[in-house]
C-alpha cells in the first residue's frame, strides 16, 4: 500500500485549449469550469490511476486568481505554468522517491522535461473527453 496518494498535475492551459468551445472568449471562466470537471478525480483517480490521488491544478496568465476547490488545489504559476509544473514534479519526487506522479497535458516538451524526472503523462482526454461532433 502506498503511503502517499499519487500526484496528479494538471495542465490549465493546455487541457482547456484541446477543445475549441469558446474558452478563448473567458479562460478565466474555463478554467474554474476545468478545476470543478476536476473535483470527482480527486477521489475516483485515473483511469490507470486508482484514486484517490492529491491533484494539482497549474494555472497561469489571466486565471491566476482561480481558487482551488475541495480535492482540487489550484497552483499558480509566477510566469510559465510549463516550468512551475516541472518544478512541482522536481520537488514531489525528491522529497518522496518512487511516488507515483502523473502530468496531464498534451505538449510534447513538457512531456519530456516531467518524464526525465519519472512522472507518468496523461493526454487531455484523461481528465476531460471530447465533446460530441456535430453533423
Amino acid at each position: 500500500m502506498r503511503s502517499e496518494p499519487a500526484l496528479v498535475i494538471v495542465d490549465a492551459a493546455n487541457v482547456v485549449g484541446s477543445v475549441p468551445d469558446g474558452w478563448w472568449r473567458d479562460r478565466r471562466g474555463a478554467v474554474v469550469r476545468l478545476r470543478d470537471s476536476l473535483v470527482p478525480f480527486a477521489v475516483a483517480g485515473l483511469e490507470a490511476l486508482p484514486g484517490p490521488v492529491e491533484l494539482i491544478l497549474v494555472v497561469e496568465g489571466a486565471a491566476r486568481g482561480v481558487e482551488s476547490a475541495p480535492g482540487v488545489r489550484v497552483e499558480p504559476a509566477p510566469g510559465s505554468g510549463d516550468d512551475r509544473i516541472v518544478e512541482l514534479v522536481a520537488d514531489a519526487l525528491s522529497r518522496t522517491p518512487g511516488r507515483t506522479c502523473a502530468v496531464v497535458t498534451a505538449d510534447r516538451e513538457l512531456r519530456r522535461r516531467v518524464a526525465a524526472y519519472g512522472a507518468r503523462c496523461a493526454g487531455p482526454r484523461a481528465v476531460r473527453p471530447l465533446p460530441p461532433r456535430s453533423g
